[in-house]
């Protein structure tokens, strides 16, 4: 009888592994929208609102957050009907994935570190501070925060570093937050007031305080993509300009 609980294997040996889920009769988990590398016969993908409640509301409810979080309004569902069921999955950027296992611990996620939950836990959108939605840039108003028991699968743009604080402080670059336990206070917000910022080249970061856990990513995809933006250019002949190869990525 399926327990709900998620079995995976990861592959170590690949430098972008792929996350390999089994699935039995019943089991059902939900995967980050454009994940799918290949499934067995048995499973079936289902789109699903992404959104508590039934009826309109729950409509209403998905569109809505998805305007004011920049989440997508669905989420797909993997379900199989056999006790041999496979899905494959794989980040949509190049880097590391991570399993954390939820019950006693819970977490909050930026925006682009969800992969896949088991069907035995859920996931809410929490309300942030209007400030926190105007400096974090990624999650808006609403920030990824987990619920329940079982197993919830994060990627990152590079390597992952855990870093545990024990009642104290710690100020990270948001762009290398992936996820953080739910028991930590956090405030994002300017390095150093506007102008530092723009002098010392750190913007926005995330300070943190308490007691759990912080996952990061060795690598800023923001930055990244500047880098990229700096070597190409549109083929109009004038030199100037984003490719639409650019902006697809961003």
């Amino acid at each position: 009888m399926a327990d709900n609980r998620m079995k995976f294997t990861i592959d170590s040996n690949m430098q972008f592994p792929l996350v390999e889920i089994a699935l039995e009769a019943g089991e059902t988990a939900y995967i980050q929208r454009g994940s799918m590398v290949y499934h067995t016969p048995s499973v079936t993908l289902n789109t699903r609102l992404n959104a508590r409640g039934s009826g309109l509301g729950k409509l209403v409810g998905a569109i809505g957050r998805s305007m004011t979080s920049g989440e997508s309004a669905f989420i797909t569902q993997a379900v199989s009907n056999a006790d041999d069921g496979k899905l494959a999955l794989a980040p949509s950027v190049p880097g590391q994935v991570i399993a954390l296992e939820l019950g006693s611990r819970q977490y909050r996620l930026n925006d682009g570190a969800f992969l896949a939950l088991d069907g035995s836990a859920q996931y809410k959108m929490e309300r942030q501070s209007v400030g926190r939605a105007f400096f974090g840039g990624q999650g808006g108003l609403f920030v990824m925060t987990t619920e329940g028991e079982g197993t919830l699968l994060a990627n990152a743009f590079g390597s992952i570093k855990k870093i545990e604080l024990q009642g104290e402080e710690l100020t990270i670059d948001n762009a290398h937050v992936v996820a953080w336990s739910r028991e930590l206070q956090y405030d994002i917000h300017l390095e150093n007031g506007f102008l530092q910022s723009i002098g010392t080249g750190e913007g926005i970061v995330n300070t943190f305080r308490g007691t759990g856990e912080i996952y990061v990513q060795s690598l800023n995809i923001e930055t990244f993509a500047n880098v990229i933006g700096s070597h190409i250019i549109t083929g109009g002949g004038d030199g100037g300009g984003k490719s639409s190869l650019l902006d697809s990525f961003l």
